[in-house]
């Protein structure tokens, strides 16, 4: 898990990188919650969805968006760190360019950058949403949503209500050629206090579907 720096829009960047295991693996990259509610990569959903990507034979990178940690810049209401996330994306691409695919997963605000970032990047493939802050902030960008992916939510969540992700998850699921899956955790808050390992087998189970060779969705 070396640690890394790289350029971003307002100076370096700093993540740890899992790199690719062979040649032409797939690219992941984790993206940490809400910097001025105290995230940053080191986040445990954000460190454990790492690892489930680096074990799975993924390029895999997480970051510190600009402000936080040893990231030079300061936060940008979320203008800045879309910026910040694509200059991670490109960095890991100078140093892999021959990878599959792509995917990106994000918690809580770093859901909503990752499926901004979707919306930029065509080589994103797949996605995973952990409690993406629907009631907080416009997700009508998803027009069309251009991948396929899974939205898990806390049935206990108070700062992402679950009816809120309900209604993006329904709005998405008439789109055409993509498919959005959606599981809700019970008793789940927004911080999976008790729950991780729900929320992990969440994440694996969708993973172990997608990754199958004769999974439906490419």
């Amino acid at each position: 898990m070396p640690s890394v720096i790289f350029p971003g829009p307002e100076g370096r960047l700093e993540g740890r990188f899992s790199p690719p295991p062979r040649p032409r693996a797939p690219v992941a990259m984790i993206l940490h919650p809400h910097p001025e509610g105290g995230g940053t990569m080191n986040d445990r959903i954000v460190q454990r969805m790492y690892k489930t990507f680096a074990d799975r034979g993924f390029a895999t990178l997480r970051f510190n968006f600009r402000g936080v940690g040893r990231s030079q810049g300061s936060f940008d209401n979320g203008i800045g760190e879309l910026s910040d996330a694509a200059s991670a994306l490109d960095w890991v691409q100078s140093i892999h360019p021959e990878a599959q695919s792509t995917w990106v997963a994000g918690y809580s605000f770093g859901a909503l950058i990752g499926m901004q970032l979707l919306m930029r990047r065509p080589e994103v493939r797949g996605f995973i949403s952990v409690a993406p802050p629907a009631n907080m902030y416009d997700f009508s960008f998803l027009a069309p949503c251009p991948a396929s992916g899974i939205f898990i939510q806390g049935a206990a969540d108070t700062v992402v209500q679950p009816n809120a992700v309900q209604k993006l998850v329904d709005k998405l699921r008439t789109q055409k050629h993509i498919t959005i899956h959606h599981e809700e955790i019970p008793r789940a808050n927004h911080f999976f206090e008790n729950e991780l390992e729900d929320l992990m087998a969440s994440v694996d189970n969708y993973l172990d579907f997608r990754l199958n060779p004769d999974c439906p969705i490419k």
